[in-house]
């Protein structure tokens, strides 16, 4: 089984969050919507935060210096297509609303209130919502999906205090 870790930042401008939609990626045939990310190259295994700061410069042209509030927030840890994927998601503020073209996708400044709307995979989905609920908590959350009795996907997450199911 493989190893997968990636970074992913969620940039915000106000109300706004810069957004990726991708027409498909090697986990999905049809268009969803992510962060700004990537994966980690090997020099930054232990460095995501610098990956980060790569990928948001690579895909969009804001640089490091456009960014404020920089913080991990979560870690995420799933089993997807027979490999082990480790996420490591920030949040930031830029007040830098433009943005170059992305080879990646297509990139818009969404309304937080429309970001549930949008299709995204489960385990983000579940993780913007709780940042959305909860933004000035301060503690790193990790997370994994898991299933409840009736197999509804729900995300488990664990802090340094408790464990919470979502």
């Amino acid at each position: 089984m493989e190893i997968r870790q990636m970074a992913t930042a969620f940039l915000i401008n106000d109300d706004k969050v810069l957004m990726m939609k991708k027409a498909r990626s090697k986990l999905f045939d049809f268009e969803f919507w992510g962060g700004i990310g990537g994966h980690l190259e090997y020099d930054e295994l232990n460095f995501p935060m610098k990956a980060s700061y790569r990928e948001i410069e690579e895909e969009t042209g804001i640089k490091k210096s456009d960014i404020i509030n920089f913080k991990l927030k979560y870690i995420l840890i799933e089993n997807s297509s027979g490999e082990i994927r480790q996420q490591y998601v920030y949040f930031g503020e830029t007040k830098r609303m433009n943005f170059i073209s992305s080879d990646e996708g297509e990139l818009y400044w969404i309304h937080k209130n429309e970001l549930m709307n949008l299709h995204t995979s489960k385990i983000i989905k579940f993780t913007i919502e709780h940042y959305l609920e909860n933004p000035n908590l301060e503690d790193i959350l990790v997370g994994t999906i898991t299933a409840n009795h009736d197999l509804t996907p729900l995300l488990q997450w664990v802090t340094t205090k408790e464990t919470v199911n979502f």
